[in-house]
């Protein structure tokens, strides 16, 4: 999966591309309940989420990631997992879920879910591009 990664990563940056600030974008729909994943302005995944599940709330905007925690665990919520956490507002985050057939639904407690698999992967992304060159959008 690495190496596969890796090459995708050389062969896109090959391309023209946009900004470095924006190398790697994470466009969030709370209507829709997708992730679109881009690189450097080309749409490479589509994927169900998880956003706050009713009396909850993820803010919407745009955010820079303040840190990455590999095998997160929430003090909040007791103990959850939240593997491939991308934390970028105070306590919310890009993360892993083990309620895989929730996905698609409104269900967290705010923060964005992901299929642990798609998780690593923008986790890995992330990692590879550098923080600074990331953004989070979150839409309505």
């Amino acid at each position: 999966m690495r190496r596969h990664f890796a090459a995708l990563l050389f062969t896109l940056s090959l391309l023209p591309g946009a900004a470095q600030a924006e190398r790697v974008v994470a466009h969030v729909s709370i209507t829709s309940q997708l992730m679109k994943v881009y690189h450097e302005g080309r749409l490479l995944f589509t994927w169900p989420v998880s956003t706050a599940k009713p009396g909850k709330i993820t803010p919407a905007g745009t955010y820079a990631p303040e840190f990455l925690s590999k095998n997160h665990r929430s003090r909040r919520y007791n103990n959850a997992p939240m593997p491939f956490a991308i934390f970028y507002d105070g306590n919310y985050a890009i993360h892993g879920t083990d309620q895989i057939k929730r996905l698609g639904n409104p269900a967290s407690n705010g923060c964005v879910r992901l299929h642990p698999d798609n998780a690593k992967i923008l986790f890995e992304m992330v990692k590879a591009e550098g923080m600074d060159n990331m953004r989070v959008v979150i839409v309505q």
